[in-house]
């Protein structure tokens, strides 16, 4: 009886462990932009995670634990939309990331917020903090993200110092909190220009796809690669190629993004969540 004891205690724990359910709140980090789909909705990292983390689960048939989920039962939903400042990630996306309770829930927010001249990472924080605390009452498991490291990214570079601040301030909270973080500062491949998009400012399919594998390594999942592996070797690039390249992206995306900040207007204006339900992969 003694054995058998241990063993149904073993079996809860187990399936408490389990991730069955999970929602990504954010924006266009968050949304996939970069790294669209062949029906031209954007992938990204979250959907690539929610692959890993449903691929953990045991096929019906062959499931250890009949009372607990398996990959058919895995439900996901991406509530980010692009463009989002933290308040509004707060009014639209937690109380609907509340509603559906998952297992899981990844919350990526105020990153538009730092990149705003004046805005104070100090306060932002206090703000992210808030929703954290009135995230973790309602869902299983709240993993926090930090910043990128942008010493490498032509437009944000200057930002450096804000987004360390508010950096750190995340990992503060996920201490308080004892959330799990994911922390894109120290994910050193995504320094690559490869890891990210043309316009400079959203990861490549590729970086999309090496944060997810760090996300599921936070949670101690195994993976089918490294995230930090090294990139191939590339041919080095002249000065006069990589000026044409910085006055094409200066063109095509930096004018336009500026022209959007002084009309007061979001690449997110009348864009809905991709998927605003728990549903199966």
């Amino acid at each position: 009886m003694a054995d058998d004891s241990r063993n149904n205690q073993r079996d809860v724990n187990d399936r408490q462990d389990v991730i069955g359910s999970y929602a990504a709140i954010g924006d266009s980090f968050t949304e996939g932009v970069g790294d669209p789909g062949p029906d031209g909705t954007y992938v990204g990292w979250a959907d690539r995670f929610a692959v890993l983390l449903a691929d953990q689960l045991p096929e019906p048939d062959a499931a250890t634990h009949p009372e607990g989920p398996t990959h058919a039962d895995f439900r996901y939903a991406n509530l980010a939309v692009r463009g989002r400042l933290l308040d509004q990630i707060v009014e639209e996306q937690v109380p609907r990331a509340k509603e559906l309770a998952p297992d899981l829930v990844t919350f990526c927010a105020g990153g538009n917020d730092i990149i705003r001249p004046g805005t104070d990472p100090d306060d932002v924080a206090e703000r992210f903090e808030r929703a954290v605390a009135e995230l973790a009452r309602s869902v299983g498991t709240v993993m926090v993200t930090t910043g990128f490291d942008t010493r490498g990214v032509p437009v944000l570079r200057h930002l450096r110092g804000k987004i360390a601040t508010y950096t750190a301030h995340v990992r503060a909270i996920a201490d308080r909190y004892d959330c799990p973080v994911l922390d894109l500062w120290s994910l050193r491949s995504v320094q690559d220009r490869r890891a990210w998009d043309d316009d400079r400012l959203h990861l490549s399919p590729e970086g999309h796809t090496r944060v997810a594998l760090r996300a599921a390594q936070v949670l101690g999942l195994e993976v089918p690669a490294d995230p930090d592996q090294a990139w191939p070797p590339q041919d080095r690039r002249g000065t006069l190629e990589v000026r044409r390249d910085d006055i094409h992206w200066a063109r095509e995306y930096l004018v336009p993004w500026i022209g959007r900040r002084l009309r007061g207007e979001s690449s997110g204006d009348h864009v809905e969540a991709k998927r605003p339900d728990l549903l199966p992969l």
